[in-house]
């Protein structure tokens, strides 16, 4: 399934899943994917999130306290919601046929589908991190 993922995409779905698993969570949602993404610190995301004017840092803290910490269970397997393979064919669509998805294109991709908790948290922490980047000009 994954075939036309880069390395480093793939090693992001990896890093979702293991934070699905360190939350707790019987699913990996786009909000594991987009905490794994932030913690990785690809360049190509890390400038996308200037671009929006998000603060790394807190979308991250916001990213956690949303996911909470689930029950402990036994592992049968992780299932993936529906909204993080909707995010998986955005990105593959947004790349050539020949190319391969990077971490940046799964960014986009929760970016542009726009209706996870993930891009709220995203909005939120672009919201927060310009408030707090706005200074009032002396006079």
């Amino acid at each position: 399934m994954f075939s036309r993922f880069s390395p480093a995409a793939k090693r992001i779905l990896r890093a979702a899943e293991q934070a699905s698993r360190n939350h707790n969570h019987y699913y990996v949602g786009v909000e594991h994917v987009l905490l794994a993404l932030l913690e990785e610190h690809d360049p190509a995301v890390d400038e996308r999130l200037r671009a929006h004017g998000v603060a790394c840092d807190r979308a991250q803290e916001a990213l956690r306290r949303a996911l909470g910490t689930g029950d402990d269970r036994l592992w049968d397997g992780i299932l993936v919601t529906p909204r993080v393979r909707s995010v998986v064919r955005l990105a593959e669509s947004a790349v050539q046929p020949s190319a391969l998805v990077e971490p940046v294109d799964l960014f986009d991709a929760i970016w542009e589908e726009g209706g996870s908790l993930a891009r709220e948290i995203l909005d939120a922490a672009g919201a927060a991190g310009n408030a707090a980047d706005s200074h009032p000009v002396a006079g």
